[in-house]
């Protein structure tokens, strides 16, 4: 059995879970609490667990008190076994109600091959579950995946490596740390490595941190069957809100990597954060400000996803765009198309950008802006047209495979070619200056293709397709209308804006 029929058969035993009044957003947490136990058993891990609550014990168990020995179990393992062990089943409850749901999902499960899924990679198996919740929209959890596609991408053009101080502050499933994982493995021998850098490697190289209990105990699973920051207090993904002063907890980065949440601060105001200069109920521009101003070390670079908003957003908003390229290099923009999140609406760009090595130099270290615009006359992704790696392969000619340095020359004749060879305007990088941008009174929402896909009448997509792109619209223009609400204090976070 390969890895997908695996995650097929786990995902389709939410039918069991759903004929018990499981909702969407219920049920990969209700795989996970069960799935660990398996998961420890298969890799011969069972001292993180307490003896009485491993996957033998509740196979052992009565059927007809299962369920009932079951929901004690839980409570033990939040207070009990290995630091990991607790933090996934901390707060733990389970809300299946049928005794005979429980035993039927534990029968299913042992009857899995977990033999080549082992072989394969168990990490690789379960971020397919997430990436099949992220894409199922009742479950609402698609806010905090991030494509793959994107990550992968991001992580190759950033080249971590072994001497890199790795953070995600806003970590969701802790897709970047596993990738950035690994390339790291791709590229190094990191089992020849000495006890002393391998403990550097497991415990001082990857940090992420994460507000919502349920997402952090999903990232912490996955970090586990990864092999990565195992059980251990000051690395992997620490639980707390980086907004606030909990956020100082987090190492200091020589490589950001982040797709910072949509919407404003949870609970409505501004960062709670003592070490801020410029404040926002923004999220993403707070996240942005906290990345470049705080968290990332002279010499540090970072590749954020942040949305439209953030690059046009005037008072606050265009002091920290001004405050980032005063501080630090930002050199590339890639404009992200639309479709590829599964946050309704959200059109969303990358930003790459380091920090100058000497930390006195805080002024003009932006001269050029590149921005390449993958948004204009692309296909609408979705579930009918896919995101894939090959839709990145001119953008990775056009700036390089390398981001951490910027070869403007080569980028120029990139552009150069492009020119010979049609009309200049079609051409999806282009080089903006410093006063140029601060023409455009400092808004890095910079775009020049004529997008025709979306005025050709003779080639409209299906009448569905384009219904559902008007609520995604909607849905975004309504997010960004309740922000700026918020920011003027005319309403509360989570308020209707039609009563």
């Amino acid at each position: 059995m390969s890895t997908q029929d695996l995650v097929a058969k786990l995902w389709n035993l939410c039918n069991l879970l759903r004929d018990d009044g499981v909702t969407y957003h219920e049920y990969i947490n209700e795989l996970t609490f069960l799935v660990f136990l398996k998961m420890v058993e298969e890799t011969g891990q069972d001292e993180l667990i307490p003896t009485g609550c491993r996957w033998a014990d509740l196979e052992a168990m009565n059927s007809a008190t299962r369920l009932e020995a079951y929901k004690k179990m839980l409570v033990d393992l939040g207070s009990h076994g290995s630091l990991i062990t607790q933090a996934i089943y901390n707060n733990a409850s389970t809300v299946i109600r049928k005794p005979a749901t429980l035993n039927k999902l534990v029968t299913e499960i042992d009857k899995l091959d977990w033999y080549n899924a082992k072989t394969e990679g168990l990490g690789d198996m379960y971020e397919g579950l997430l990436e099949i919740n992220a894409t199922e929209k009742k479950s609402g959890a698609g806010q905090y995946f991030t494509p793959r596609v994107l990550i992968n991408a991001m992580v190759e053009l950033m080249k971590p490596t072994l001497d890199d101080v790795i953070v995600d502050p806003t970590a969701g499933t802790g897709g970047f740390l596993i990738s950035a994982h690994h390339y790291i493995k791709q590229h190094n021998d990191i089992t020849a490595l000495n006890e002393a850098a391998y403990d550097k490697y497991q415990h001082k190289t990857f940090y992420g941190m994460e507000l919502v209990p349920d997402t952090r105990r999903l990232a912490m699973m996955n970090l586990m069957l990864h092999d990565l920051a195992i059980d251990d207090q000051n690395a992997g993904i620490l639980f707390g809100d980086t907004l606030s002063n909990e956020g100082k907890q987090l190492s200091p980065a020589t490589l950001i990597l982040a797709n910072p949440p949509f919407g404003t601060k949870q609970g409505g105001g501004v960062p709670t954060r003592d070490d801020l200069v410029h404040y926002t109920s923004n999220k993403q521009l707070a996240f942005l400000h906290l990345m470049y101003h705080v968290m990332l070390k002279p010499g540090g670079r970072a590749a954020v996803v942040l949305p439209d908003n953030v690059l046009f957003e005037g008072s606050t908003g265009r002091t920290i765009r001004q405050d980032l390229m005063e501080k630090c290099n930002l050199h590339t923009i890639l404009r992200l198309p639309t479709g590829i999140f599964y946050a309704a609406g959200v059109k969303t760009n990358v930003l790459f950008f380091n920090k100058p090595k000497d930390a006195n130099k805080d002024k003009g270290n932006t001269q050029n802006v590149w921005v390449y615009d993958l948004r204009a006359n692309m296909p609408q992704f979705g579930k009918r047209t896919l995101f894939t790696a090959q839709h990145l392969q001119e953008f990775y000619d056009a700036v390089g495979h390398d981001l951490t340095t910027v070869d403007e020359a080569a980028r120029r004749a990139f552009i150069e070619r492009h020119e010979q060879n049609g009309n200049p305007q079609t051409c999806r990088l282009r080089c903006f200056s410093r006063e140029q941008i601060h023409q455009k009174d400092d808004s890095l929402d910079l775009a020049w293709i004529r997008d025709d896909s979306v005025e050709d009448s003779a080639n409209l997509p299906e009448p569905d397709v384009l219904i559902n792109q008007a609520l995604e619209e909607m849905a975004g223009a309504m997010q960004e209308l309740q922000a700026i609400l918020v920011e003027l204090g005319a309403a509360e976070e989570g308020e209707e804006l039609i009563q």
